[in-house]
């Protein structure tokens, strides 16, 4: 898998075509469901940093693009994937060859659903691949042979959910941003790389609370491997909370969605099913647990919105 190193990351008006609007807003949401515990609540509108490339997703990719130096960047996902997404978006904004390495041999011969065609639209490649192969994308000969089937051997990889080391340094700006504004900083989880730039960003000036929206309980493995791939060790003081994935990942039960409907009436703020709305159901149930101190700021980074 390629490295960023200095002598191939490309300077920064390489991406100048993406224009992000960076800081990301922070507002406050006036919420009694906080009030009444004495806890002010901040949104972190990282869905606003650019209209393709939505929060985390443009602080991960970014400097990933910019060390493929002009390279063909294949990345992966499910049918699905926001990650395939805006890499596709990007390489349409940017003029970069994408190529997407998707979960499910089964898909190739089905008509595209609106995600996958939204990718083709935009110029990825799309290259699918049988569901076993996909566990094991991680194992160098396993990849090596992705690569050579896709027609890709020379290209940049991006891992899934766009979680690396370079993926967790560009995450680190987002902790200095709000760094001295709370008192808990929380974020939904995924791969973890948000999360493990994060709580480097915020240097001890916050504690990091990640929410997980998968199951199983390996995020703490990974993000310590992360934090030590780009860090050289761990940073930040973070913990995460496996209580709220409502089911898994991609579960959005009819109490979840009806949540997710009455906050975006009660604030006016879009809220992605996914991965938002179980962060700031988390945020809700632990405010009324007393995780927070009277008189405490809570930030949530809201990493996404909505798909049209």
């Amino acid at each position: 898998m390629a490295r960023v190193t200095s002598s191939d990351a490309l300077g920064p008006d390489a991406l100048a075509g993406l224009r992000p609007r960076l800081p990301s807003p922070l507002e406050e949401a006036v919420d009694a469901r906080f009030e009444r515990h004495g806890v002010r609540l901040l949104l972190k509108r990282d869905d606003l940093v650019h209209p393709e490339l939505v929060g985390n997703k443009w602080r991960k990719l970014a400097p990933n693009l910019a060390a493929a130096g002009g390279r063909t960047v294949v990345t992966f996902g499910g049918a699905y994937s926001n990650h395939l997404r805006a890499t596709a978006a990007a390489g349409r904004l940017l003029g970069l060859r994408t190529v997407g390495v998707v979960r499910g041999e089964e898909l190739a011969d089905r008509p595209l659903n609106p995600s996958l065609a939204r990718c083709a639209a935009d110029g990825m490649r799309l290259h699918f691949v049988a569901r076993s192969v996909y566990r094991r994308k991680t194992d160098p000969e396993t990849l090596a042979a992705v690569l050579r089937a896709a027609d890709a051997e020379d290209a940049y990889v991006v891992p899934e959910g766009g979680s690396n080391a370079a993926a967790v340094r560009g995450c680190v700006e987002l902790g200095r941003e709000l760094a001295g504004a709370a008192d808990a900083v929380a974020v939904a989880c995924g791969t973890g790389g948000t999360l493990a730039g994060l709580a480097a960003g915020l240097a001890g000036s916050a504690r990091t609370l990640g929410i997980p929206v998968l199951k199983g309980g390996f995020l703490t493995a990974d993000i310590r491997a992360l934090q030590t791939e780009a860090f050289g060790g761990p940073r930040g003081e973070w913990s995460l909370d496996e209580r709220f994935h409502h089911g898994g990942y991609a579960r959005v039960p009819a109490d979840l969605e009806a949540f997710a409907a009455d906050f975006e009436q009660r604030h006016g703020v879009p809220v992605e099913r996914i991965y938002v709305a179980k962060l700031l159901h988390a945020l809700v149930a632990l405010a009324g647990e007393g995780a927070f101190p009277r008189g405490s700021t809570v930030a949530a980074v809201i990493t996404g919105r909505p798909s049209p």
